[in-house]
């Protein structure tokens, strides 16, 4: 089944948490690794997020750089990456910005446990998909996504639940991750992956193909390593 390349975007502590046991949003990254998340999420055809994400940042996902813009525009994409957001459940707000903000085209993918009411309200506002599956399958979202909306390259900003989903499947193709100098602890803390818990069907394996140190932040940039 065809799909577009797969990139994941996170920071994360020196401990490899991404947030705190709260979930409180990062914030614990500097300027520089704002811009470099807006730098990233510019080459994506498409965005995608979990609810949980897009519910705790409500994030417009946009790209509110016009330098950003233009040089997308001048690579022959849209101003604006399509917003695909991912819901087992459908319990999705309609009063998030991602609704409200009319930038781009926006997709939820969510299966029938949707309740009725937040489907007749969000199919005023998005693109509704709904699957008969207990789990949205991630495979044909991503077949979707570049049969209907012609994504070649969708940058995937978490959470951790759908970025695990993503990497058992084994659907991601490159890693962007920003390590901050700053410790969490706690074992409630999320990873990259969620809480401690189940293993991933099969161990992913990446190289390093690019690193940098700027404002005592490192930044790392891995891709999938094929199997010969």
């Amino acid at each position: 089944m065809r799909r577009p390349r797969v990139l994941t975007n996170f920071a994360m502590t020196a401990d490899g948490k991404i947030s705190t046991r709260n979930l409180t949003p990062s914030g614990f990254t500097s300027g520089r690794d704002k811009r470099r998340l807006l730098e990233i999420r510019s080459l994506g055809d498409a965005l995608l997020v979990g609810r949980g994400t897009a519910e705790a940042d409500n994030m417009s996902m946009t790209i509110p750089a016009e330098d950003l813009r233009a040089e997308r525009v001048a690579r022959g994409q849209a101003e604006h990456p399509v917003r695909a957001l991912i819901s087992n459940s459908g319990a999705i707000p309609a009063s998030l910005r991602v609704f409200t903000n009319t930038a781009a085209p926006t997709v939820v993918y969510a299966t029938e446990a949707m309740p009725a009411a937040v489907r007749q309200t969000l199919q005023t506002v998005a693109d509704l998909q709904l699957f008969s599956e207990k789990n949205v399958p991630l495979r044909e979202v991503l077949h979707d996504l570049q049969m209907r909306h012609g994504v070649r390259t969708l940058v995937c900003e978490g959470g951790p639940t759908l970025v695990k989903s993503l990497l058992a499947d084994d659907l991601v193709d490159e890693m962007f991750v920003t390590i901050a100098p700053i410790l969490f602890g706690g074992k409630n803390a999320p990873t990259m992956t969620g809480p401690p818990g189940s293993f991933l069907p099969a161990s992913r394996i990446f190289r390093l193909k690019h690193f940098f140190i700027e404002n005592n932040e490192a930044y790392c940039h891995y891709v999938k390593r094929i199997k010969r």
